[in-house]
């Protein structure tokens, strides 16, 4: 796999968590422009590296600091690209933790508005068929900064000691939007189906945040990457009190088409709040189950997931959020439309939202059920 699959230094070819981070940091000003999803193994990098030394001094003898650059403007434009490209939702945990050093408030309902403005016009892996080096080739998050235009906040100050939109004039100028397209011909690809104008964009953002009676506070789903006719759904609950229980589970076939997936005590609490990739990609590998289950969790999820994930539940199991008095057989339903994650019904019979609410209250009487044993 190193060989074929993987066979040179980098970080992943789609648009997991590093790749998005990379993405981050350049739309808030902290990367030089153009520099986000370099190929690794090309000679821009170098050049690149001398250029980040050359800038460094340039900010020390003017005296420009990260908090002068990382302004809550500036998060807001990393929110906008993010919304744009179809990041990894853990920018949804990275960004406001960064903010939250600065001193800056984050709140997710921030995400949910940009999300419903804010055009998805860049096509990468997971939400596209495009690898991140054809997104560069494409001109990257300058080319993707330069279509949104007054979408952003343009008089921000960067790394390079001027402007947002002094930089992109300075790209213009230098040609970088063009001088790669030559890479895209190879491939027999547009620009066009890499990074779509305005008017050509696939849809409106490509995060949401939903609440509920399963979670009060929110959760995230990555719609951009799920197939339309799960992006809303209802379904039976298959309630699990870990990853690699719901794992096997699938491995084993006992997950029918329409479940909905619920792991839980995967928080920050509860475990660390590690990834569900493996159960993910499990039923996306599996032809029966791909594009028919989705899953709910207080963990969290790789970049790179594809399909119906929905996670960073709020507030977690281990916390004594609703999450933990989900049973088996009761009836959810999400709408990434419409923001919600709600049980709609229990063991297999619909009630109205009172009659839900209190059966939860009751279940929580009796406290969390301990975490079992990692085996």
């Amino acid at each position: 796999y190193k060989l074929t699959g993987c066979p040179s230094q980098g970080a992943c070819a789609f648009l997991g968590t590093a790749s998005t981070m990379q993405c981050m940091a350049e739309a808030q000003g902290l990367a030089l422009p153009g520099s986000a999803l370099m190929p690794a193994t090309m000679r821009d990098i170098l050049q690149g590296a001398r250029n980040a030394g050359r800038a460094i001094l340039n900010l020390a003898a003017r005296g420009i600091k990260p908090s002068d650059i990382m302004t809550r403007a500036a998060f807001e434009n990393a929110i906008i690209i993010h919304s744009a490209i179809g990041g990894s939702t853990n920018a949804l945990l990275h960004l406001p933790s960064i903010a939250r050093e600065l001193e800056i408030t984050i709140e997710p309902e921030l995400f949910d508005e940009i999300n419903h403005r804010i055009p998805h016009i860049a096509h990468i892996i997971p939400s596209g068929p495009n690898l991140t080096e054809i997104f560069w080739f494409a001109g990257g998050i300058p080319m993707v900064q330069k279509t949104l235009g007054d979408l952003l906040n343009l008089d921000v100050m960067t790394v390079t000691g001027e402007t947002l939109r002094d930089n992109l004039k300075r790209l213009e100028q230098e040609n970088f939007f063009e001088r790669n397209l030559g890479y895209l011909n190879n491939h027999a690809i547009a620009r066009d189906e890499v990074i779509s104008p305005l008017d050509k964009a696939s849809g409106i953002g490509s995060v949401a945040v939903l609440k509920g009676n399963i979670a009060p506070q929110g959760a995230v789903i990555k719609y951009s990457a799920c197939v339309e006719q799960m992006r809303s759904h209802e379904g039976p609950a298959r309630v699990f009190d870990s990853e690699e229980e719901a794992y096997k589970s699938v491995v084993d076939g006992k997950i029918q088409p329409g479940d909905i997936i619920i792991i839980r005590y995967e928080g920050p609490r509860g475990s660390g709040m590690p990834e569900m990739y493996i159960t993910m990609e499990a039923l996306v590998c599996d032809q029966r189950l791909n594009g028919q289950v989705a899953l709910i969790t207080d963990g969290r999820f790789s970049g790179g997931t594809k399909g119906a994930a929905i996670g960073h539940v709020s507030p977690e199991a281990a916390a004594g959020g609703p999450i933990a008095f989900i049973e088996e057989g009761d009836i959810i339903s999400y709408s990434s439309s419409d923001r919600t994650v709600n049980v709609v019904g229990i063991n297999g019979e619909k009630h109205s939202e009172d009659h839900i609410q209190s059966i939860l209250s009751d279940r929580a009487k009796t406290g969390i059920i301990p975490r079992p044993p990692r085996k």
